[in-house]
């Protein structure tokens, strides 16, 4: 394993480091801006641009992202991956920060974790004549089986946290289920008289409905219980693994959001937010 990272490693920045063999570069992006009323609260104006470079070179992908809306652009997201005969390797190079070193900071976002881990790694993937099954075996240790049979679309994930989701389409339903460590989530989604209807397990209803470039969708989000935080280790190897800072309880809302493209290319949204009686505009283009 090893040495066909190192191969990876060597090959793949043979092929992006010469222009020569950069086969080809593509440019996308999104940029929007937010004006929120905040019901009786002060009003607030957000933006958000965001750009994605995919560069190609034979069978090696390089995708970074970026946020450009401060004063430099930041990264979000770094990928290479590259397929040798019937192996694919994927490297995640960039190591998202969401954690905190202070184990007794208990308050922050809700279910954040408090230690950092790290999300850097390597998964190599090898596809193999067993029913169009994927086997991948990354850099923790975790073993993953996926692939599609007979309709039904399954991964497996054998490692520190045993995980199993499965998809399938059932009489105009698509049905998808996960367990991870012993709990079980789901939802279900299917069209009825022209409304796209979502349901989870967390009890949230989503409802959408009209013409493409002009729909409106109608979300109730449940309440959501108060949750002490857990204290983890700064290795992820204990029962809580890195540990969750507190959840705070919140009411159940509802959201009305109208959505309309403009012949300019960009798109105007209107959210009605029954959690703070707050209205807000949102304008976006996606190139």
């Amino acid at each position: 394993m090893k040495k066909l990272i190192a191969l990876f490693a060597v090959s793949s920045t043979a092929l992006l480091a010469s222009t020569a063999a950069v086969g080809s570069v593509a440019l996308s992006g999104s940029a929007s801006v937010s004006y929120d009323d905040n019901g009786t609260a002060a009003s607030a104006t957000t933006y958000d641009a965001d750009m994605t470079i995919v560069g190609t070179a034979g069978g090696t992908t390089l995708t970074a992202s970026y946020d450009m809306e401060g004063t430099s652009l930041a990264t979000t997201a770094v990928d290479l991956s590259t397929t040798i005969g019937p192996v694919t390797i994927a490297a995640d190079m960039f190591d998202e920060v969401s954690g905190n070193s202070l184990a007794t900071q208990t308050a922050g976002t809700a279910g954040e974790q408090v230690f950092e881990s790290t999300d850097t790694g390597v998964t190599i993937s090898l596809d193999v004549p067993i029913g169009d099954a994927t086997v991948a075996l990354d850099n923790s240790g975790n073993v993953i089986l996926s692939g599609t049979w007979s309709g039904v679309t399954l991964s497996h994930t054998v490692g520190d946290t045993t995980s199993t989701t499965a998809g399938v389409a059932l009489a105009g339903v698509d049905v998808n289920v996960t367990n991870k460590a012993g709990a079980t989530t789901w939802d279900l989604a299917t069209t009825v008289s022209g409304i796209d209807i979502t349901l989870a397990s967390t009890q949230k209803v989503t409802a959408a409905f009209g013409l493409a470039g002009n729909t409106m969708t109608v979300s109730s989000i449940p309440a959501v219980a108060a949750a002490a935080a857990t204290t983890g280790t700064a290795e992820g190897t204990g029962t809580n693994g890195y540990g969750t800072r507190t959840t705070s309880s919140a009411a159940s809302y509802s959201t009305v959001a109208i959505s309309r493209d403009l012949t300019s290319g960009a798109s105007l949204t209107a959210t009605y937010s029954t959690s703070d009686d707050s209205l807000t505009l949102k304008a976006a283009v996606t190139f």
